[in-house]
């Protein structure tokens, strides 16, 4: 691609080259037709997606409420520490017997 050929102007987000063409109803057009820009330019908004608790939760029709969920991480927490804690006894006994 020659420099004639495009401008230097490109899109910030997709680097792609952009054609700078009068408008029709400005006193600069061409006196020919302008030709058609195949595809049609789609522009692209800048966004960026929504914590994923939040979508799940929309999709099962709850709010997110953080208080619940902290109190639930908490529920679990204690769970893992006594199955923890549970092994370790298991073990304890299992050696204390083995030795006697």
């Amino acid at each position: 691609m020659s420099r004639d050929s495009h401008s230097g102007l490109q899109c910030p987000h997709c680097r792609t080259h952009l054609a700078l063409v009068a408008a029709p109803d400005s006193p600069a057009a061409p006196s020919r037709p302008a030709v058609p820009v195949d595809p049609p330019v789609l522009v692209r908004e800048e966004w960026t997606p929504p914590p994923v608790a939040e979508v799940l939760a929309q999709y099962a029709h709850l709010s997110k409420d953080t208080a619940t969920a902290s109190r639930g991480a908490a529920r679990v927490r204690d769970s893992f520490n006594r199955a923890r804690q549970a092994a370790a006894r298991k073990r304890t006994q299992q050696r204390a017997a083995r030795s006697a």
